[in-house]
């Protein structure tokens, strides 16, 4: 992931926390708390493309690498 997408990441994901901060004080009318939910979703929908994002270009460079192994072996259990 380049620099400029890791600083979109965080900066989304704190803004994803103030949001969630906001929303669970309870203050917001709620015309202005649904507001800040479809806010949040959408900078959840943006984390969680450039979470997808990183982890393509970690299997990519993994199989590149012939870590054939290694990827099997983060890949989740189906428990």
């Amino acid at each position: 992931m380049t620099g400029s997408k890791n600083l979109n990441l965080e900066k989304s994901l704190s803004q994803l926390e103030a949001l969630i901060e906001e929303l669970e004080g309870g203050e917001l009318p709620l015309d202005k708390a649904m507001k800040k939910f479809e806010e949040g979703i959408k900078l959840t929908r943006g984390c969680q493309a450039a979470l997808k994002d990183a982890e393509q270009k970690v299997e990519v460079l993994l199989k590149s690498a012939g870590g054939e192994e290694l990827l099997q072996d983060l890949e989740p259990d189906e428990d």
